[in-house]
């Protein structure tokens, strides 16, 4: 009896062993890739998967958006620039089974592709496009890398440049260019503002030369305004015409 109980105990442990080794449970987002005696089967899940033990191995596959960081890449731009450049790539694998046939290590591979492409893109741009236009090469970047990275199962859904590292005598040449850029545009605001007031002063001398008095009434309010700082001392010519009727008076009484 004692034998039999210990086979009974090394079948039942077999047995657990065998299943342990059978059964796989994939997640919502996991797929298995089988492949039996070396020949791919196919691609199953997500849930309980039964697998025939020494026979049939499964490798698991993640369908969920991948984010990877392209490291930073020495560029030299079309117009001579050499810039430090890195990027973010979003990825996903559609096809589960292509991306373990198709490549080895598939994320590898797509890290590779994404900087020599980053590398090939960028050095056929000029400085002033990579700054203004980031969106484009975005879309370019993406258009390429989603094209190459197809036949391996693999959807690349958004590249986007995250950062140019300047060289800084570079950084103080666009400074440079930025500050004369600002004073050029301040110069032509002043002209303009200084055009337009001119033809405002033209139309109001215009106006005030078809009436003498006006002239005066602006002559008294400029002294009004100049009087109001307490601190100035005001002198100011006075007309001949307001002193004529005066000197009149005064002839006339000598005559008399």
């Amino acid at each position: 009896m004692p034998e039999l109980s210990t086979y009974i105990g090394v079948i039942i442990l077999f047995v657990v062993i065998v299943l342990a080794s059978a059964i796989r449970i994939l997640r919502e987002y996991e797929r298995g890739v089988i492949f039996r005696l070396g020949r791919l089967i196919g691609a199953k899940g997500p849930g309980l998967i039964l697998l025939i033990p020494l026979v049939d191995r499964m490798v698991r596959v993640s369908l969920r958006t991948i984010v990877m960081d392209v490291p930073s890449q020495d560029v030299i731009t079309k117009d001579n620039v050499s810039l430090k450049v890195n990027a973010v790539v979003y990825f996903r694998v559609i096809q589960a089974e292509k991306a373990i046939v198709e490549v080895e290590k598939f994320l590898d591979a797509t890290s590779q592709l994404s900087q020599t492409t980053l590398r090939s893109v960028l050095g056929q741009s000029q400085l002033d496009e990579l700054l203004a236009e980031r969106d484009k090469i975005n879309r370019e970047l993406q258009t390429i890398i989603d094209h190459q990275t197809e036949p391996w199962g693999i959807k690349v859904s958004n590249v986007e440049v995250k950062h140019v590292d300047l060289p800084p005598e570079m950084q103080r040449a666009m400074a440079k260019q930025a500050e004369a850029e600002r004073e050029r545009r301040a110069k032509i605001i002043h002209a303009e503002g200084e055009f337009q007031a001119s033809k405002k002063l033209r139309q109001a001398a215009d106006v005030i030369s078809g009436n003498p008095t006006a002239l005066q009434l602006r002559y008294l309010q400029t002294l009004t305004e100049v009087a109001s700082e307490k601190n100035s001392t005001t002198i100011f010519p006075i007309p001949i015409d307001m002193l004529k009727p005066f000197i009149d008076m005064i002839e006339k009484k000598k005559e008399d």
